[in-house]
Parts: structure tokens; C-alpha cells; sequence
């Protein structure tokens, strides 16, 4: 059975014109009701009717770039990467002037659904997703079946920094950075400088670039005999510097003999040297300080800070040249991103 515009207004509960509205994007409408206008839109997987439907399966000259916070140097950095690669080199599939388009979803899963939605209905060429995915079989399973959704239409879908979707084939190429290998590195580092008392300041439970640090760091500890106490001295919150203040603010008070803090991120850990400070400590004399990303910022500050670099900008190039068909997908189409430790000022032995 064919769904029309009136079956969708129906599912939303809006009127016909409502809906026209919100796909034509002519005029003004509520933000809660676009949501449910686009959500009704993708459980009906409704096509528009007439002239349109026969460019159902065209792509048009736009490019999805998702990102979960834009004002965030490790997702700007990629997403400008991958920006510069789709203009008019005249290049790829259709070649020529492509726009990019940034896709904002603060790690709101709805977000990330209803962007993809959006992009589907302007036939977007290409979409970006980068960063970790959200572990939660629910939202899984409707990102796997809107990328295929995407795919059959003629998108090419390219993951950066963002581990394979579970049960599709519908991605051309995942670039997958290294963050279990990283992690691990990083601890064995302050591990052989004499480090026990590790804190550990994770990022979101639920993410899984949270997930595969944390379990690198705590392979390290295990093949170092180190296995005890670890849920005690591993604290969760965002990707944020406040909480790596308050985090380590809260490891300080469980461990006071704490001699080393491992952050999620180098924005984490920005926070965690400040919260040390505020305390007296000294960095690294007493306690020592790491973080992740190799953010540009990092090599700056005072000390200069040991983290693991990730090239952001060069995996963001080449998931724009893939988006774009200028570059042929890795075997498998997955790739494997290597992760540098980068030791600094910020890390030295413990005291005593």
C-alpha cells in the first residue's frame, strides 16, 4: 500500500499542510513538532509522490557531516578535514561543487536520527559520522536500519572514528581509531615510570570510544598485576573540563595517596590540572597527568601534556575523499587508525 502525505499527518498528529511544511522547509514550525513530523516521516518510510519520487534513488549535491559538538576541537578538527576534501575538485561521484553541511547533535541520539531523516530527504551524496556510537541496542538497530535506508537510495556513508554498525552493510568504509590500543599504551607508560594509584576519569558510560579506552587502560593494570580497586578509582561524566575537575576533585578525597590521573580526553584533562592545582599539588612532582586526542592545545600548556595522539585531521581527509569516490574503500571496508603515545612534561615517577 502506498503512504501518502495524509497517513504521515495521521501518525504525527498534525495537519497535511504541517507536514508539506516541515519537508519543504518553507515556513516555521515548532521544533517538537518537526521531531514527530520527521519521526512519523521514517516509521512510514514515506517517499514523496509525483515528480519527486522519481528521485528517490538521486543524490543531490549535499554532504552530511554528524558530529555530537562542534564547539569540541577532536570533532572540528575532523569535520573541517572533511569539508576541505568534498569542494569542487570535480572529482568522485557527479564531481563538482559539493555542500557540507554540519550535523550539531549535542550526542542526542534523537538528534542523530532525525538528521539522518533529514539528509535522506534531500538525497544527500554522501554522509560523515564521526566520533564513538551510543551502546544501546535500541538505537542500534533504527541506525542501522536508516543507513541502509540512506544506502539504497544512493548515499555513500563513510564512518570516522566510529566502529562499524552492527548488522549492515550499508557503509561504504569505517576508519576506526585505535582507542583500546591507546589506552593500554598510555597506562603501560605510567606504569613503567613506577605509577600504582592510577585514577581514571572516563568519559560517557554508554559511548563506545568511552568503552574501549577504559578497557585498554585496564588490560594494562591487569597484565601489571594491578587488577583491585579499579571500579573505586574510575569515574564517569562528559567530555568535558569540568569533569575532569570535579572527577579528580572526587579521586583525591577516595585515593589521597593518588600519584597519577589518566583523562578521557585532553579537554578532561585540562580540568584535572586544575583541580590539582587548587589543591596544592604540583604537576607532575606529586601528581602525575594524561589525557587522549592530542587536541592542539596540549602541546601548550604548562606542563606540556602526555596524551595519544590520533590524526584526526588526516582520518577526517580521508573520510571526505571516500565520501567524495576519490579514494577506494579499505579492504573489508574497515581500517584500523593507529593511536601515538606521546609522552611529555606533564608524566614523570612518582615521589619516593
Amino acid at each position: 500500500m502506498t503512504i501518502t502525505l495524509a497517513d504521515v499527518a495521521a501518525r504525527a498528529r498534525v495537519s497535511p499542510a504541517t507536514v508539506s511544511r516541515v519537508l519543504n522547509g518553507n515556513y516555521p514550525v515548532a521544533a517538537s513538532t518537526r521531531e514527530r513530523v520527521l519521526r512519523a516521516v521514517d516509521e512510514l518510510d514515506y517517499v514523496l509522490n509525483g515528480p519527486a519520487s522519481s528521485l528517490a534513488a538521486a543524490t543531490s549535491d549535499l554532504v552530511g557531516i554528524m558530529v555530537n559538538d562542534i564547539a569540541d576541537p577532536f570533532f572540528a578538527i575532523m569535520a573541517g578535514a572533511v569539508q576541505g576534501e568534498i569542494g569542487g575538485k570535480g572529482s568522485g561521484r557527479g564531481g563538482g561543487e559539493k555542500l557540507a553541511v554540519v550535523c550539531n547533535t549535542g550526542g542526542s541520539p534523537e538528534r542523530e536520527l532525525t538528521y539522518l531523516t533529514l539528509l535522506q530527504r534531500q538525497r544527500a551524496a554522501a554522509v560523515v559520522l564521526t566520533g564513538g556510537a551510543l551502546e544501546d541496542p535500541g538505537h542500534m538497530a533504527a541506525m542501522s536500519a536508516k543507513l541502509v535506508r540512506l544506502a539504497d537510495a544512493g548515499t555513500r556513508i563513510v564512518l570516522c572514528g566510529r566502529p562499524p554498525v552492527p548488522g549492515t552493510n550499508a557503509v561504504l568504509a569505517a576508519l576506526v581509531f585505535d582507542n583500546f590500543g591507546g589506552g593500554r599504551r598510555l597506562t603501560e607508560h605510567l606504569l613503567s615510570l613506577g605509577h600504582r594509584r592510577i585514577g581514571y576519569v572516563a568519559g560517557p558510560a554508554e559511548r563506545t570510544t568511552t568503552r574501549a579506552r577504559l578497557e585498554g587502560h585496564r588490560a594494562a593494570l591487569r597484565a601489571a598485576g594491578i587488577g583491585t580497586d579499579q571500579e573505586r578509582l574510575t569515574l564517569n561524566g562528559p567530555y568535558a573540563r569540568r569533569s575532569g575537575y570535579d572527577a579528580t576533585l572526587e579521586l583525591l578525597r577516595r585515593e589521597p595517596g593518588l600519584t597519577a590521573v589518566v583523562a578521557a580526553n585532553d579537554t578532561v584533562a585540562l580540568g584535572a590540572c586544575a583541580a590539582l592545582r587548587d589543591r596544592g599539588l604540583r604537576i607532575p612532582e606529586d601528581v602525575s597527568v594524561a589525557g587522549f586526542d592530542d587536541l592542539p592545545f596540549s602541546v601548550d600548556v604548562v606542563p606540556a601534556l602526555t596524551t595519544v595522539r590520533l590524526p584526526l585531521f588526516e582520518a577526517g581527509a580521508r573520510a571526505g575523499r571516500l565520501a567524495m569516490g576519490a579514494e577506494e574503500a579499505p579492504p573489508g571496508g574497515i581500517a584500523t587508525i593507529e593511536a601515538e603515545l606521546l609522552a611529555r612534561s606533564s608524566t614523570a615517577p612518582p615521589r619516593g
